[in-house]
């Protein structure tokens, strides 16, 4: 998936400074090319960037083209979206949420 204007792309090459050496809260979506429910997902991580942007930085990671890092966050099913703030991990959902979900999480650490 193309990176768009508010969604971002996570690697394992980028993930430290991006997400983990940053102060501001972001939203990483692990996904993959061959899972439905990521796909199905994905028109709500384009909204939810959207709707935060200036407050929130929205990333999408690969998870067959980065192995690293979903397993050093123990990821054991897609989709899985984990929100850091200051470089740790506060929240996390894991399958299709409503949006409804995410914004709940993301309005708890705002």
């Amino acid at each position: 998936m193309a990176q768009t204007k508010n969604v971002l792309q996570a690697t394992d090459d980028n993930f430290q400074t991006e997400i983990l050496g940053g102060e501001e809260l972001a939203l990483v979506d692990f996904w993959a090319e061959w899972c439905g429910p990521c796909r199905m997902l994905a028109p709500t991580i384009e909204s939810l960037a959207e709707q935060y942007s200036g407050k929130l930085k929205v990333y999408k990671m690969n998870v067959d083209e980065n192995p690293t890092t979903p397993t050093q966050f123990n990821i054991r099913g897609i989709p899985t979206v984990i929100l850091f703030k200051g470089g740790k991990p506060v929240d996390q959902l894991v399958g299709n949420q409503p949006k409804e979900a995410f914004i709940q999480a993301i309005e708890k650490q705002i």
